[in-house]
Formats: structure tokens, sequence, C-alpha cells
């Protein structure tokens, strides 16, 4: 059997994950760039992907856990991308099987999130300055963000022909392309109205004419799509001015945290998070039980720091 360049098996490996897996670009994006990483480690040894057998992606894969130091979730990630990729040799008769199959996956202990206050999230909301179609847009882009606990990646995303505030809801299209419809509050209604009417128009007019206006709900003072690491960067500043420390990833955390201090049922947060597996809801839970424990440890006799 001829061997293929390296292009080509990410050429046919990037449709398959588009066309048959349905996979969110980020996902895509992913894959392809551990099975490049795969593909140049395995050519420096002479190894067509056909002849590779599961030592040899093992000793990859350590290689890569020990030169690199990667976590035990990206080594996770490598190994889903590897195994993915020779169920597609083996579907397409080009690979008689799957070397990376029976590997056993690293432990991933998932980290308790970093949670903020219902106060936290007050001083850091009422920090931005309004004035500007650029503040409207954080003021509505963050109180979206905690209100419907959207990931970084949904809220850049976001268009116009999916917000119906009408009804109170935006359609959502999560990972794996899957859409779910989530609730609006009403501090975060009021702000979407007035960034809409006020704020966005102002933005979009930044955009050349001749170009095609954006869909995207949330822009950038070119009225351009604002994309994540424009989020990232616009939260970091209003954390700074806030003298607040964190993530923008935490606005969602504190979304599901404070629905379940609230009494909300756990499987109506795995829906509203767009979680595929209730596991991951699960860790809320434990958020909400380092809170008890500490409380505990601050005000019962026998505490830590109790009276004694």
């Amino acid at each position: 059997m001829k061997t293929l360049p390296a292009a080509s098996y990410l050429k046919s490996y990037e449709e398959y994950l588009v066309a048959q897996k349905n996979l969110a670009p980020l996902s895509v994006e992913t894959y392809l760039r551990e099975l490049g990483l795969f593909l140049d480690f395995i050519g420096t040894k002479g190894f067509a992907p056909e002849k590779v057998d599961a030592p040899l992606v093992s000793a990859y894969l350590e290689l890569r856990r020990d030169k690199s130091g990667i976590s035990a979730r990206s080594s996770a990630k490598a190994q889903s991308a590897l195994r993915g990729f020779y169920r597609f040799l083996v579907r397409e008769g080009k690979c008689a099987g799957n070397p990376a199959a029976g590997l056993k996956m690293p432990k991933i202990i998932r980290p308790i999130p970093e949670v903020f206050s219902e106060k936290d999230i007050d001083r850091i909301l009422d920090a931005v300055d309004v004035s500007a179609p650029g503040g409207l847009r954080d003021r509505c882009l963050f109180e979206v963000i905690y209100s419907s606990g959207l990931r970084i990646s949904e809220a850049a995303a976001l268009t116009l022909d999916r917000v119906h505030l009408k009804e109170g809801i935006l359609l959502v299209s999560g990972k794996g392309r899957k859409e779910r419809l989530v609730p609006v509050g009403a501090e975060a209604d009021a702000w979407m109205r007035r960034y809409l009417a006020e704020g966005r128009p102002l933005l979009a007019a930044k955009r050349p004419t001749r170009i095609r206006s954006a869909a995207e709900v949330f822009l950038n003072y070119r009225g351009n799509p604002l994309g994540r690491k424009g989020i990232w960067k616009r939260f970091k500043e209003l954390l700074v001015k806030a003298n607040a420390r964190g993530k923008v990833h935490g606005l969602r955390h504190s979304f599901a945290t404070h629905l379940l201090k609230g009494g909300a049922n756990l499987r109506a947060v795995q829906e509203l998070l767009g979680h595929a597996d209730i596991s991951t809801t699960q860790i809320y839970t434990h958020v909400d039980q380092s809170a008890l424990a500490a409380a505990h440890r601050r005000f019962h006799p026998r505490g830590a720091g109790g009276e004694e």
C-alpha cells in the first residue's frame, strides 16, 4: 500500500471529522493538532500510519508526557485523537486494526472550579463603563454569560437570529454542535435590549460597507465578531479595574454553583450547561460542599477557626 504524505492524512481526517462526526471547529482543531504531532513523530522513525502498533503509540504518548510535561487531560485528548484517527483508517480499509484502542486512558482528576461570590459578580459587572458602545457590549456580554451559563465560545458564536428576547431564551450551539435553549435573566435581558438598540448599531457601523455585516451579536470596535481572545482580554482588564481575581469562565462556573446553592435540580443544571454526562455537572456540588466545610471550620466550636 502506497504511503501518503502527512498532509493527505490530515486533510482526509479533517473532512471526516467535519462531515461525518459533525465536531465543533475547536474539537477539529485539537484533533488535527494532536494528529500532526503524532505523524511528525512516526515520520522521524520511518513508520507509515498503517504500520504503527500499540507499543509505538504508547511510546509516543509516554514521550509526550515525560518530555512535554502535558497534563493527564491533555494526554487523554491526544489518545482520543489517535484512537479516532485509527477508527477512521479502519473504516476506510486502510488499516487492519486500531493500535490505540486498548490503551488505558489516564485518570483525570477534575479540579474544583473557581467561583465568584455574588458580591464579586456585582462588583465586576458594575465596574464596566457603559458610556461607550464597547462598554454596553461588555456589560451585556458578561451579564449573558453569567445569566445563561454560556461557554466563551458559545457567547462569541451567538448570532442575532438565535436571540429571542420576547420568549426570554437564547438558542445556543454548544460542543459537538448540539443545540440547547437557555433562559435569559431579567438583568441580562435589560442589558441585551439596551446593547442591541444603542451599542451594537454603532459598532456595526465601523465595518466597511463593502463587507457584508456580521451576524454575531457581540462585535469588536471594528464591527467584526468579537472572538474568544477578545472576550478573555476584556474580562481580564475588567478584573483589574474591579480589583478582583479569576477567569471569565468563572462566570459559567458561578452560574451553575449559584443555581445549585439556590436549590436547583442537578439534572436541570446539566441541561442548562449542555453537559452530555451528569458527572461533569456534579463537580459543582463539590464546590458547595467545600463552602460548607469552610463554614464548619470557621464557625464550629471544634473547627479549625473556632474558639477552644
